[in-house]
């Protein structure tokens, strides 16, 4: 049977796997197709598709980017765009500059209650984008905090203490970049977005798709998306949010699409 994970992470982002050992993991499990999705970085596709196609894997280009609507954190997927976009680069290295400003406000706000990390221990933890998890790591390292989720759950998820939102980069600007690379642009686990006024505003951009089976949500809580996905035209896609170790509980393949859906997403292939 023919499935596809259009979401997961490598150590390029905040993933445990590098791009090799994700891509024979998905071999492993059985899987025919896979998109790397990596936070704000396409790096991982500097040595990917060689080692799928030497796997016989279909691998569609992907990538996850932060953005923000009307106040609301909107995480993008963008899918099929052309690698050596000049659009793209911009706006991963925009990113990368405003990870690493919001990085030092978050360490700054860390040290003024007693749990001080270096820049540079942070830097030593990741080979790519360096976020929030490995701040986590970090503190979880340092005794600070029992575990990942605490650290965010008391200090540095979204809206506690030690949080900072950083510069941000527009929703609709975000889509505009990917469709000028040729890609799609698909709204990520939408079933984690709150505020509903602001979610249907978020519905009326010049998006592609919706990211409808999303690692293991229930039936009842996709169908929600796959109605309005069917109702506007708009592709569907699915995927496990992998990211290894860093979240062991969701395992690559949990959620996927099928042949169809894949090849409407992937026409680059």
């Amino acid at each position: 049977m023919f499935r596809a994970d259009l979401h997961c992470h490598t150590t390029c982002s905040d993933g445990t796997m590098t791009p090799k050992q994700l891509l024979h993991h998905a071999k492993e499990i059985g899987l025919s197709g896979i998109s790397i999705t990596d936070h704000d970085t396409i790096e991982a596709y500097s040595q990917a598709p060689a080692i799928a196609k030497e796997l016989g894997l279909l691998l569609g280009n992907g990538v996850e980017f932060s953005s923000t609507f009307q106040g609301l954190s909107v995480h993008i997927l963008g899918y099929d765009f052309d690698l050596q976009a000049p659009s793209i680069a911009m706006l991963c290295s925009r990113h990368q500059q405003r990870r690493q400003k919001r990085n030092k406000n978050i360490l700054e706000k860390l040290s003024r209650l007693s749990m001080p990390i270096s820049e540079d221990e942070l830097l030593a933890t990741g080979t790519g984008t360096v976020g929030r998890p490995h701040i986590a790591y970090l503190m979880v390292k340092k005794g600070y905090v029992r575990t990942i989720k605490q650290a965010f759950n008391l200090y540095i998820g979204d809206g506690k203490p030690c949080f900072d939102s950083g510069e941000s980069v527009s929703s609709e600007e975000t889509i505009a970049i990917l469709h000028k690379a040729g890609g799609k642009a698909f709204v990520a686990h939408p079933q984690l977005l709150k505020h509903n006024s602001k979610i249907k505003e978020l519905l009326k951009l010049p998006f592609d798709g919706l990211e409808c089976h999303y690692a293991k949500f229930p039936l009842d809580k996709e169908n929600r998306w796959i109605k309005i996905a069917n109702e506007k035209g708009w592709l569907i896609s699915g995927g496990s949010d992998f990211h290894g170790d860093a979240k062991e509980y969701i395992h690559l393949g949990c959620s996927w699409v099928d042949e169809e859906h894949f090849h409407k997403i992937f026409t680059k292939l």
